[in-house]
């Protein structure tokens, strides 16, 4: 079972090997974070857990039953009420469900826990996926716009009517990533 947790220092090591497995597939759809990210990622791993500490951005992973990180969902920016969704699933975990559930779940502690409004995501129109999981998850498109010079979609969730809240000292478990 792969369950969502808050980013820990100790998660470093998987979050680094999930990042470094996966980062040619995520370049297909996403700029490609460079050799930098990588060679400074214990820093930049210290710079994120400060950044989460002060409550102006929240890190989760999923984590499989093996230790094994299989996604990210990130809140960044957390200000007056809103944050901004990014996430990432391996490519193993695609096509289950997985990346849907993170966020359904990351919406229900952003409201809930964060005390959150409101959602803003930004994907690329060429990223099917992506549209789908955020229409899925009760996130509306507002706009267009571009990023890295492709068409773009903008969308927002309003959280405070987020019906599925409930007692997150045990959150749902997110679908099985493929072994």
């Amino acid at each position: 079972m792969t369950r969502i947790q808050l980013m820990r220092a100790e998660h470093g090591p998987a979050v680094r090997a999930f990042e470094l497995a996966n980062r040619a597939y995520f370049a297909a759809s996403v700029p490609d974070r460079g050799d930098a990210y990588f060679n400074e990622f214990d820093v930049r791993l210290g710079v994120q857990l400060a950044e989460q500490d002060a409550g102006t951005h929240y890190f989760h992973v999923l984590v499989a039953a093996d230790g094994q990180v299989v996604g990210r969902v990130e809140l960044v920016d957390v200000a007056d009420g809103t944050a901004e969704l990014r996430y990432r699933v391996a490519e193993r975990a695609t096509g289950r469900g997985v990346a849907t559930a993170a966020v359904r779940t990351v919406c229900v502690r952003a409201g809930a826990a964060y005390g959150l409004l409101s959602l803003r995501a930004v994907t690329t129109l060429d990223n099917p996926a992506s549209l789908a999981v955020l229409a899925r998850a009760g996130f509306e498109a507002v706009g267009e716009e571009e990023v890295d010079g492709r068409p773009s979609l903008r969308f927002v969730r309003e959280l405070r009517d987020v019906r599925e809240l409930r007692d997150l000292r045990d959150p749902p478990a997110v679908p099985r990533a493929n072994p």
